[in-house]
This record gives structure tokens, C-alpha cells and sequence, in this order.
């Protein structure tokens, strides 16, 4: 073991025991795990130490603890909050800014648009266009529509069919709205917005992948010269962690 590498604490390799058992039975999400005396004997570890295993799990968004006598842990299905956290944290620490945010959303967000034309059934494309009408109908409420350009990139992301994309992405996105940097879009560019995501759903429907990415590139390109022109000194600021 090299020098730098530091033994797994017993309750982190109890809970990844823990994850290994709810595949190999198929458990499903809303199932409940054993109770706490038939784990104790499975696992052969003290009650703290399952206690803390089922914490970090529970952390993580693999089971929720449910109290009472007839609770206990009950699987449920992880998101990407627990990607964000671990991502912001490590931001924090190594000071990075929120420019280095922006720059992987437009190293990543292309290729994503590509693999969507590529991949993305004509289900979901056509929530493309379900999700561009809403953002026109909200042109006029900048909140509401940001939630759906949110949708949009995210039906993009999921799109992708890659899950490693798709989650990275939300995580980021995550980390971009729980900071508060105070990016505001006026009107212009929200209809610059609802224009391109139009043309962007376009090229992924004709399943034209070179446009699409192309597309999604120069989109990305935008947003990075706007928030850098008009948000300079928020996008310098260090990434915080906050809950």
C-alpha cells in the first residue's frame, strides 16, 4: 500500500458491503433493509459502526433512515446533490473559482448535444420543444424561465445516454445555482436563449450530430463572454460549499 494511501475506516467498508447486498438481492427503491440485529450479526461490526455506515449511505442518497419501530433503512435512489457536495467541497479547498464551473459546462455541454442527436429518442425530443414553449411563455419571468432552461439542458444531458455526463452536468449545475453569483439575464438573452436552445432541439430531432454540437458550442461560447463581461468579479470568486 503506498505510503499515502490510508486504510478504509470499518463503517466505509460496511456500507459498501451494504450496497453489494442491495444489488445481489434486487432489492428496489422504497424496499427496507433488515433490521439492525440480522445486520449486526451479517456484518459482524458493533452497533456504532453500522450506524455510521448507514449514515454516510444515507448521505449519499442510498437509503433514508425512517424512525420509529417499524422504520429503518429504506433504499432509495441517489442523485447527483451528493456529487455536488463532494464537487463544491473540493472547489472550496483547492480555491478554485467559479470560472472553472463555466469552462467545464462548455468543454462538456457539446459533446453531450452531439451524443443527444446521436442517441436521444423521439420521445424526448419532442420535450425539447415542450420545454422551448415554456421557455417562451416565460420570457417575461426570469425565474421561471431559468427553470426551464435548466429542463432543457438537463434533457440534453440525459439525452446524452451516458450517466457519468448526465450527472457531472447536474452537478455542476447544482453548484452554479446554490452559490448565488448573481448572473442575471435580461430579456435580450433570454430570447437569444429560446432562438438557439430552438435550433439546438432541431439538429438533435434531424439527428445531425456535427450541428448540433456546433450548435451547443456556440451557445456555450456566448454564455462564457456574457458572464465574463458583465460578471467578471463573481465568476473570480472561489466556489463556497453551502447546504
Amino acid at each position: 500500500m503506498p505510503a499515502t494511501e490510508r486504510p478504509k475506516k470499518t463503517a466505509l467498508l460496511v456500507a459498501q458491503r451494504i450496497v453489494e447486498d442491495i444489488h445481489r438481492r434486487g432489492n428496489q427503491i422504497g424496499d427496507r433493509l433488515p433490521p439492525e440485529k440480522a445486520m449486526l450479526e451479517d456484518y459482524d461490526v458493533g452497533r456504532g459502526t453500522l450506524r455510521e455506515s448507514l449514515r454516510f449511505l444515507e448521505l449519499q442518497g442510498v437509503i433514508t433512515l425512517k424512525p420509529g419501530p417499524s422504520g429503518g433503512p429504506i433504499v432509495q435512489q441517489p442523485d447527483s446533490s451528493a456529487l455536488a457536495t463532494s464537487l463544491s467541497l473540493l472547489l472550496q479547498f483547492q480555491q478554485a473559482p467559479f470560472q472553472t464551473v463555466i469552462e467545464t459546462r462548455a468543454a462538456l455541454e457539446p459533446r453531450m448535444a452531439r451524443l443527444a442527436a446521436e442517441r436521444m429518442p423521439e420521445e424526448d425530443t419532442a420535450k425539447l420543444f415542450e420545454i422551448i414553449e415554456l421557455e417562451q411563455q416565460n420570457l417575461d419571468d426570469e425565474t421561471g424561465f431559468l427553470t426551464q432552461t435548466r429542463r432543457f439542458h438537463n434533457t440534453v444531458a440525459d439525452g446524452s445516454g451516458n450517466l457519468i455526463f448526465a450527472a457531472l452536468f447536474t452537478a455542476l449545475f447544482d453548484i452554479l445555482d446554490g452559490a448565488s453569483v448573481g448572473v442575471e439575464y435580461p430579456a435580450r438573452q433570454r430570447k437569444l436563449t429560446v432562438e438557439i436552445h430552438t435550433d439546438i432541439a432541431t439538429a438533435i430531432s434531424e439527428h445531425d450530430l456535427d450541428r448540433a454540437e456546433e450548435l451547443m458550442t456556440t451557445h456555450m461560447q456566448a454564455l462564457a463572454a456574457y458572464t465574463q463581461k458583465h460578471y467578471a468579479k463573481a465568476l473570480a470568486a472561489p466556489v463556497m460549499w453551502k447546504m
